[in-house]
């Protein structure tokens, strides 16, 4: 068996939610692989800053400010980097949204708005970079960003609706590897514990983070830079025979 390589020189990533945390983590560590990228952001100003930081490394980076429970500005932003790079190779969705209430407290608009980034919002930038790849006919790789929310009944807060809409992403990806595997796509997923990014507010509340590394059999949150070898590994050719899967990356979290 030949050795695995695993760069990716002449491949393109679109990185959602690539302005900060487990996104520009992700971004980074492609760029440092080969890849070009395209960071999209709904903070356009801070893709750009990330992307401008990658670009001053030696990278090919761009950014585009994008709303991705908006269709029009999703089918927007992916145009434009296939006008910039040529190319789509691999796409993290990666944006999320949440926000914490007990369920019988909780009203539509925050229910909707959990589901609409989350859960539509990731299928619309699946659905957008697979048109592309399926007309390239190179095949490619999707994955998205779940939790352990998504594949557990929580155990530290309420937030239901981020529940409810991760969950939906991990069987998201199993219908989409199953629907796009003659196409040569494959969908993973990566449903990473706590991790210490502003995301979480990890700066605000030292006590709240000492209870939140309490729950992990590790001891401690993860860093961003920890989630990113999982995504990336995912969508690199290491992993050629695996989609239709959610990798806990929780330090043990689901173990319990």
């Amino acid at each position: 068996m030949s050795d695995v390589s695993f760069r990716l020189d002449g491949q393109v990533a679109v990185v959602t939610g690539g302005a900060s945390g487990i996104g520009l983590a992700s971004a980074r560590l492609f760029a440092s692989l080969g890849a070009a990228v395209c960071l999209m952001d709904r903070h356009a100003d801070q893709a750009e800053v990330a992307a401008a930081e990658l670009r001053a490394s030696g990278a090919d980076a761009s950014a585009s400010g994008m709303d991705i429970s908006d269709e029009g500005q999703v089918a927007d932003a992916f145009a434009t980097a296939l006008r910039r790079h040529g190319r789509i190779d691999a796409l993290v969705c990666n944006a999320g949204a949440g926000s914490n209430a007990p369920a019988v407290e909780m009203g539509l608009e925050a229910w909707n708005a959990a589901i609409a980034v989350n859960l539509t919002g990731t299928f619309l930038c699946a659905r957008e970079a697979a048109r592309h790849m399926i007309a390239a006919e190179r095949g490619g790789a999707i994955v998205c960003t779940a939790s352990i929310m998504g594949l557990s009944g929580g155990g530290f807060g309420n937030n239901v609706n981020y529940q409810a809409s991760k969950g939906g992403v991990v069987n998201l990806v199993r219908g989409l590897a199953v629907e796009w595997a003659r196409h040569r796509i494959r969908v993973n997923a990566v449903a990473p514990g706590w991790v210490r990014t502003p995301f979480i507010g990890w700066d605000k509340d030292p006590a709240r983070l000492a209870r939140l590394a309490d729950l992990v059999p590790l001891g401690r949150l993860a860093e961003a830079e920890e989630i990113a070898p999982a995504i990336v590994f995912l969508a690199g050719p290491g992993a050629a025979m695996i989609t239709g899967h959610t990798l806990p990356v929780d330090g043990g979290f689901l173990a319990r």
